[in-house]
């Protein structure tokens, strides 16, 4: 209740009059709430729409900012296909091969690893086996081979599990043959 409303309402057992006065006062104080609740409601849902837009505009320039150091990649690569077939194939595999450090480069400017996961324990989250193979020489559960490297972010997210051969010392040893063909 405002102090305009107290003073309106007056101590109990007043007239008629000063109730009147009292539930004018009050209605009033009632609006004046409504009022301010409706504008901070307006000025809440403009702060929600702004923040959403201003959202958008940074991952829109984030983008753009990718994009434009990517474009080096993809020129050196448009290049490479424009070089003359009477060049050596070490030239080209040289070139691609420089083209693919650089987009490496790239990669970890923006947080994106990969790792040699050769040796290393399967882990589910992080490898996606392929196949299984026996080797006595490692343990069991390590990865042998690695098909297609995974991505992941420096915090641990992965972006795609590495493609890889597991050990299984389970499996049966591969007959072995001896110098007479059998």
């Amino acid at each position: 209740m405002s102090e305009k409303s107290e003073e309106a309402c007056g101590p109990p057992g007043d007239s008629t009059r000063a109730l009147m006065a009292c539930v004018k006062s009050l209605k009033e104080d009632l609006a004046s709430a409504q009022d301010k609740f409706l504008r901070l409601a307006a000025d809440f849902d403009n702060f929600k729409k702004r923040s959403a837009q201003e959202g958008d505009r940074r991952a829109t320039a984030q983008k753009s900012g990718f994009m434009r150091e990517l474009l080096p990649v993809i020129d050196n690569l448009e290049r490479a296909l424009t070089v003359d077939p009477s060049a050596s194939p070490d030239q080209l595999r040289t070139g691609v091969h420089m083209t693919l450090q650089q987009l490496h480069q790239l990669l970890r400017h923006h947080g994106v690893e990969t790792e040699d996961t050769v040796g290393q324990t399967f882990d589910p989250y992080r490898h996606e086996a392929l196949r299984v193979r026996r080797d006595a020489s490692m343990p069991d559960d390590a990865v042998l081979e690695v098909y297609q490297p995974g991505y992941y972010y420096r915090g641990g997210e992965v972006l795609r599990p590495a493609t890889v051969v597991v050990n299984d010392l389970s499996q049966p040893e591969p007959a072995r043959r001896d110098g007479n063909g059998g």
